[in-house]
């Protein structure tokens, strides 16, 4: 079905451009949070390729994309390379490499969801494969971080909705046959756009109803 909506070349060089910018948000991570150089490469392979891994697992695709082809290994190692030697430079341009960011998150939680419909699983558990997709990568990156996952924090904006928002879309276009390289297009710029529109406007999810506590929030 990938192969229906995106030829062989330009599906793998969108992969290759997604795993790069979140390879880039790992390894940033790991120099504010003072790793070393194998810190910063195991965090930008986490980040790059956690979320297809796992996806890869579950539906029974091994070995995993990413252990079959060396540009998957090697990317993030190379965004590893520019971070540690240009760290100063990389920070500066961060609003760049979040809409980068969010349009690795558009892209991977489209053909999450796909690729998990490919390998027999039912509509709603692909779409949860699609969300693992996109954001898995990031929750292990902030696990191995020792921090709580981004997600997870009401006082970060909204990133797994987007991701919901997108895969949520592909399931539809599946159910009702309408899945094409428009459709699924359209899924991708849909969450693209909505995690921009979060991050300029500070969406964030609603916490618990009459919440009575008072403990102090943990801030950015």
């Amino acid at each position: 079905m990938l192969h229906d909506l995106f030829s062989p070349s330009v599906q793998h060089g969108l992969d290759l451009a997604g795993i790069f910018v979140f390879a880039i948000s790992g390894a940033l991570l790991a120099v504010r949070k003072n790793f070393d150089v194998f810190g910063i490469a195991v965090l930008a392979e986490i980040t790059a390729l956690g979320g297809g891994l796992l996806r890869d697992l579950i539906i029974g695709a091994v070995p995993p994309a990413a252990f079959t082809d060396l540009g998957y290994f090697v990317t993030p190692l190379f965004a590893a390379t520019l971070v540690f030697f240009l760290h100063p430079q990389v920070e500066r341009i961060n609003r760049a490499v979040n809409t980068f960011d969010a349009a690795g998150l558009g892209l991977f939680c489209v053909t999450g969801t796909t690729k998990a419909y490919e390998y027999g699983l039912g509509l709603t558990s692909s779409a949860a494969l699609g969300l693992a997709t996109a954001v898995g990568g990031g929750v292990l990156r902030d696990v191995l971080a020792n921090e709580v996952p981004s997600l997870l924090r009401w006082d970060r904006d909204l990133y797994a909705v987007p991701a919901m928002v997108g895969a949520g879309i592909v399931v539809l276009c599946i159910r009702y046959d309408a899945l094409n390289t428009f459709t699924s297009g359209a899924a991708v710029i849909t969450a693209f756009v909505l995690r921009l529109l979060a991050m300029h406007y500070h969406w964030r999810a609603p916490r618990a109803w009459n919440r009575r506590s008072h403990a102090q929030e943990e801030t950015a």
